[in-house]
């Protein structure tokens, strides 16, 4: 049995160009050494990117090394659950792909703050 959604499906892909999830395999899973509990499928937009530098974690700026291109706005995101908690309570959190995002994000925000910001339903 593969890993639930916060709607309480399969867990879908969040992307895969740029290829996201903490174990790069294009979902939002989680397990053990995941302490950021990159669990919520987001679009980032331009706001919630400025935010995040903002926090000391840019993901706007390529790192070769880690294979990670950098983000600009459009692209999908495993996110940090508490960082996108965060840009909620700072009004910048960026639409969510509901059907992608892990159902243990759950266990930071409610389904109805996700509902609220959902691309999907």
């Amino acid at each position: 049995m593969g890993a639930k959604n916060v709607l309480g499906g399969d867990l879908e892909v969040c992307c895969t160009d740029p290829t996201t999830g903490f174990y790069r395999d294009g979902c939002c899973n989680t397990g053990p050494g995941d302490y950021g509990v990159h669990v919520v499928c987001a679009q980032v937009t331009e706001d919630f990117l400025g935010f995040s530098r903002r926090q000391g974690n840019d993901l706007s700026t390529p790192v070769p090394e880690y294979g990670f291109p950098g983000l600009k706005p459009g692209d999908r995101w495993c996110l940090c659950a508490m960082r996108w908690k965060e840009a909620l309570d700072a009004a910048v959190a960026p639409p969510v792909i509901l059907a992608a995002t892990h159902i243990s994000a759950l266990e930071f925000v409610t389904l109805e703050e996700l509902r609220a910001h959902a691309l999907d339903g």
